[in-house]
């Protein structure tokens, strides 16, 4: 489905995170593939790399250059980088997020300011700026994606600020598929189901939401499917956003939830 196709990941974090699972699956499809990490010099980027090699490494990556995407200056020495390698490449998955754990444990209406505005600056600016410098490399057309969550629609108890920074995401998404859609360029969100990953764990982490156990449990027994879905799958849809078989959809939040998203209240089995 991607052979002859280059794909940028940004935000491997380690093998359970959802960018290692559409890594894998858009390497098995045909895709060359480009990847970033943390720098150490970054406070969230301590022995960074090597947790992001042990998942590349197997992929044969073309490159793996550090990048802080709250840093401009990174920015602009990582996407010169990524020019010297590809003069042109074709699809960009973003799957950066973050929050000091504080402004997530908290009530939303208590959040900081600071932590705010770090939130802000690092799960939706990142994904905006990001898209610019890869537009300028995909002078054919191309597709840019990142990933969202169903609690940026609708409170999800524990999700809290990242709901808030979510929405914002999306809307974001709409407003660049407007602004690249001119040039070829579709921008898309794939809202996934809950998964067992790094950022997840702070979820619910205290208090009474229980967390992404009973997240999941729940997904489980309303979706429709039954089931909780897995990184492959959310993989699945990464790869035809990227591949021409999506050539006619942009601007959209594509729900990789076995169906959550439609569900009202409970199912009737539910009911007894």
């Amino acid at each position: 489905m991607l052979r002859n196709k280059r794909g940028l990941i940004l935000g491997v974090a380690n093998e359970f995170s959802l960018a290692a699972f559409i890594s894998a699956k858009a390497h098995a499809a045909g895709a060359d593939l480009g990847f970033n990490f943390l720098p150490d010099a970054s406070s969230r980027g301590a022995k960074a790399e090597k947790r992001v090699r042990r998942v590349t490494d197997p992929l044969r990556p073309e490159f793996v250059f550090p990048c802080d995407l709250t840093s401009d200056e990174s920015i602009d020495i990582f996407f010169t980088a990524l020019q010297r390698e590809w003069q042109h490449f074709d699809f960009m998955v973003h799957s950066v997020a973050w929050a000091p754990l504080a402004d997530i444990l908290c009530r939303t209406t208590d959040v900081s300011r600071a932590g705010f505005r770090e939130a802000m600056d690092i799960s939706v600016y990142s994904f905006l700026t990001a898209a610019r410098r890869a537009a300028e490399l995909m002078p054919r057309g191309g597709s840019i994606m990142t990933l969202s969550y169903y609690g940026g629609e609708k409170v999800v108890a524990g999700y809290n600020l990242m709901g808030v920074c979510k929405a914002a995401l999306e809307s974001a998404v709409r407003y660049a598929s407007s602004e690249l859609g001119p040039r070829g360029i579709r921008v898309n969100a794939i809202s996934a189901g809950p998964v067992k990953t790094l950022s997840a764990s702070a979820v619910g982490a205290t208090g009474d939401s229980g967390g992404i156990d009973d997240m999941m449990r729940l997904h489980q027994l309303v979706s429709p499917l039954r089931r909780n879905i897995t990184g492959g799958d959310v993989g699945d849809v990464a790869c035809w956003l990227a591949s021409d078989h999506a050539a006619a959809i942009t601007g959209e939040l594509i729900h990789a939830d076995a169906g959550y998203n439609i569900m009202g209240g409970a199912p009737p089995d539910l009911h007894g």
